[in-house]
């Protein structure tokens, strides 16, 4: 399965978001996208992404600091 990383580490709500909506549209089917963030927020953002835009949420680590979000085009 390919994987792309992204790090949005010390952006604010809504550039995670668009910032990752964008790299999905390079993506094809089946690839895997990690975004790392740190805004609290992006917890629930990325989970609205995902049912909004119809991507699978395959994980989202919480730590401390950091949240990765691992996403799955469909």
């Amino acid at each position: 399965m390919d994987t792309t990383k992204l790090d949005m580490s010390g952006l604010l709500c809504p550039l995670p978001v668009l910032k990752t909506q964008k790299a999905l549209r390079s993506l094809e089917a089946g690839m895997v996208l990690e975004v790392k963030t740190t805004d609290p927020g992006a917890v629930a953002d990325f989970q609205c992404l995902a049912e909004q835009d119809g991507l699978e949420l395959l994980d989202q680590v919480i730590n401390a600091d950091a949240c990765v979000h691992v996403l799955k085009k469909v």
